[in-house]
């Protein structure tokens, strides 16, 4: 069985002063560096839909209105290493044409390069998803792939 297609073609983070978070069709990912050593009782992570809260030793590392709507029921987090904590959010809108442009309303945004890059690959996703016989890990797209690129729906087959 071959890999996951993000796994084939790498992501796309966007950098933030306590780590970076990316995405891929269905799920955000957030990866925030914490002290080495640090326990998982340390930790208090809140996911709800809309808002995210992670606080390590008592102080608040990321509070706020996420940028768009996620499954609670399927949100998790996980410290890897004692040094790193991971959360993963499930998009409740998984297409390629919504590509979250930051992870909350007002913070965290992407730079525009950033951002091209993160569509860019939406998009590929989305056709590998479409076409499963063909491997898009490596191409490269041009021209419209902004909204998730051209929508072929409504032609024959």
């Amino acid at each position: 069985m071959s890999a996951p297609f993000e796994e084939r073609s790498g992501v796309v983070p966007c950098a933030t002063p306590w780590g970076q978070w990316y995405q891929t069709l269905e799920e955000v990912f957030i990866e925030v560096e914490v002290p080495p050593g640090t326990r998982a009782q340390d930790i208090q992570c809140g996911l709800q839909s809309r808002h995210v809260a992670l606080a390590v030793g008592g102080r608040d590392i990321l509070k706020g209105k996420l940028f768009d709507s996620t499954i609670a029921d399927e949100g998790t987090w996980t410290l890897e290493d004692r040094k790193m904590v991971r959360i993963v959010l499930t998009k409740t809108k998984r297409d390629a044409a919504n590509c979250w442009t930051s992870l909350l309303e007002s913070e965290y945004a992407a730079d525009p390069w950033v951002q091209d890059q993160m569509q860019r690959k939406l998009t590929l996703e989305r056709f590998q998803k479409e076409n499963p016989g063909f491997d898009f890990s490596g191409a490269e797209i041009s021209g419209n792939y902004t909204k998730g690129g051209p929508d072929f729906s409504n032609l024959e087959k």
